[in-house]
């Protein structure tokens, strides 16, 4: 066993993961003595994703079945640590941040919870990128909703509420929120949205979609939630113009 797990599922990555891996690995170095693993789990890649992982020293998992749910899940189960973070594949995560919510489930009260987040440098021109972050983050704050980009919780959660719902294509992030809240009242902890250090998350959607269709996809989960059933309607995170990385 393991103190801790880094669960990063990957869907074609190699164009970003190696950064999100490398800022990991020195916030795992900053967790010593406590040790932890990384698993990437390659969700179909047809790229070079798992290489990079496995060249980074990341312990590889593969999915077949290119769902977001699915690839969490498929970490999780091979996870051995006692606390389980899931990062974004696209996401760095700040050394401190790492820490301090390992910290926080270690020595406090706290069962799960997430980060706020804001975007990389990289931004269109004109773009309403800080709206967008502030819009997100104000509904993280105010209804306790972690950003998929950075989860953490108690391995004893996770397994106790199923994990990830894989009846779903996308906002299995919002899913596991309200489940990991109701386990944390019943277990006597809380649930976290940490605002000390916001996890710093690619841009790169910013580039491939329009205002509309964003503002759609952060309001879908709460108003249409039978939508996230049909892999079509979640096209938004799963389809790619024909480009790599971030412009």
């Amino acid at each position: 066993m393991f103190s801790y797990s880094v669960i990063i599922p990957a869907y074609n990555e190699e164009v970003l993961l190696a950064d999100t891996i490398a800022e990991v690995r020195r916030g795992m170095v900053d967790l010593l003595p406590l040790s932890g693993e990384m698993i990437v789990v390659d969700n179909n890649s047809v790229d070079r994703t798992p290489e990079i992982a496995i060249a980074s020293g990341a312990r590889v998992v593969f999915e077949p079945i290119n769902q977001i749910s699915r690839a969490r899940n498929a970490g999780a189960r091979e996870a051995k640590g006692k606390y389980l973070f899931f990062v974004d594949a696209d996401t760095i995560v700040p050394r401190s941040l790492l820490k301090k919510s390992l910290n926080f489930m270690i020595e406090g009260d706290v069962g799960a919870g997430g980060s706020t987040l804001c975007f990389d440098s990289k931004l269109p021109v004109g773009s309403s990128e800080h709206f967008f972050a502030k819009f997100w983050n104000l509904i993280s704050r105010s209804f306790r909703m972690a950003a998929g980009s950075f989860i953490f919780c108690r391995r004893e959660a996770f397994q106790s509420i199923g994990g990830f719902s894989e009846k779903v294509f996308a906002g299995e992030e919002i899913f596991l929120s309200m489940a990991l809240k109701r386990w944390c009242r019943k277990s006597g902890y809380v649930f976290r949205i940490l605002n000390c250090n916001p996890v710093v998350t690619s841009s790169r959607k910013l580039f491939w979609h329009s205002k509309t269709r964003l503002f759609s996809v952060i309001l879908l989960p709460m108003v249409f939630p039978f939508f996230l059933r049909s892999k079509r309607c979640c096209s938004f995170w799963y389809a790619r113009p024909d480009v790599k990385g971030r412009k």
